[in-house]
């Protein structure tokens, strides 16, 4: 099995860098520039400084080359991956994709393997998700995460070929479980920053935590989520990281909303656009979200932190 990471930034390039303890691996990049950086300083400057890259990876900006791996790992941002899949539908058509974002589409309101099996039906898909940081990826730090797929044979053979010596995987048949997991808690984490940058306490956040997960449950199990996912590395696992770490760019965003700070719009912050994604879906769906209805008010300056904080407090007053 060949490998090809596509997207050299922080997350996949950390990716790279771990497997590629397991043999050579294929690290793309859009920016011809970027990859002839990367391959003659052997370090991704631009994206993850001071990490080395091994002699097993490679840099290229050749999206054909990349493509001819057997399997390809999808590092690229939610609202990015399908025009991505697209823009290279025939080179991708052969691979297994698994793909390493998390988030919800903003126009359709699907996951990542849903946007996939839309655009390339007969492409095998997997998804890779759960609480981690590049950093800790790339400096060889002890990281469990889940492997979703709906087919369990599949599964068993990528759990064994992408787990790494610092990389360990539990696999999963619940795709959806896995998707609205990872693509929900960065919603609550935006919440949980706001909470801390407005001075609101380390026992607010534990409860917007607390009441976060109900709200994921809620709309993962009328999605069909089983409940033991959304209990493991791919929901309150990721929420346990992502909502207390300031290396979460979900949380930077919620600290600097809760200062009244202003926050670099280059970041890719993936919570903003899945928090109105989930939004939308669950007025649809007649669901009550209402920690992800206060994070749209916060993103389009319709709230404040307090008053946020005060019409949750003032719901009414119910059984846990």
């Amino acid at each position: 099995m060949s490998i090809a990471v596509i997207g050299a930034g922080a997350f996949g390039t950390a990716l790279a860098i771990s497997l590629a303890a397991n043999g050579p691996v294929c690290l793309w990049t859009r920016d011809g520039d970027h990859a002839r950086q990367m391959q003659d300083n052997r370090e991704n400057t631009r994206r993850l400084p001071d990490v080395p890259l091994p002699d097993r990876l490679s840099a290229t900006a050749d999206f054909a080359a990349a493509a001819r791996h057997d399997t390809v790992l999808l590092a690229v941002p939610m609202q990015q991956l399908r025009r991505v899949l697209s823009d290279h539908a025939d080179a991708l058509r052969h691979a297994t994709l698994v793909a390493c974002c998390k988030g919800i589409e903003l126009e359709t309101g699907l996951g990542p393997c849903a946007v996939i099996g839309q655009v390339l039906p007969q492409t095998a898909c997997a998804l890779l998700t759960g609480p981690s940081f590049a950093h800790d990826i790339a400096r060889g730090l002890p990281t469990a995460l889940t492997l979703a797929t709906r087919d369990a044979e599949r599964g068993a053979q990528l759990q064994t070929r992408l787990s790494t010596a610092n990389i360990r995987l539990y696999r999963t048949t619940d795709v959806i479980g896995a998707e609205l997991g990872g693509a929900l808690k960065n919603v609550i984490a935006i919440a949980c920053g706001a909470v801390i940058g407005a001075g609101m306490g380390a026992s607010a956040r534990a409860a917007l935590m607390t009441r976060g997960y109900a709200e994921m449950q809620r709309m993962a199990l009328a999605l069909g989520a089983l409940p033991e996912t959304l209990a493991g590395l791919s929901g309150f696992g990721d929420l346990a990281l992502t909502c207390t770490s300031e290396q979460s760019r979900n949380y930077q965003l919620g600290l600097a909303i809760g200062r009244g700070e202003g926050f670099d719009p280059s970041i890719t912050v993936e919570g903003a656009a899945t928090a109105r994604a989930v939004a939308a879906k669950a007025a649809a769906m007649g669901l009550d979200m209402p920690i992800t209805l206060v994070v749209v008010a916060l993103l389009d300056g319709d709230a404040t932190p307090e008053s946020a904080m005060t019409g949750l407090l003032a719901r009414p007053l119910k059984e846990e």
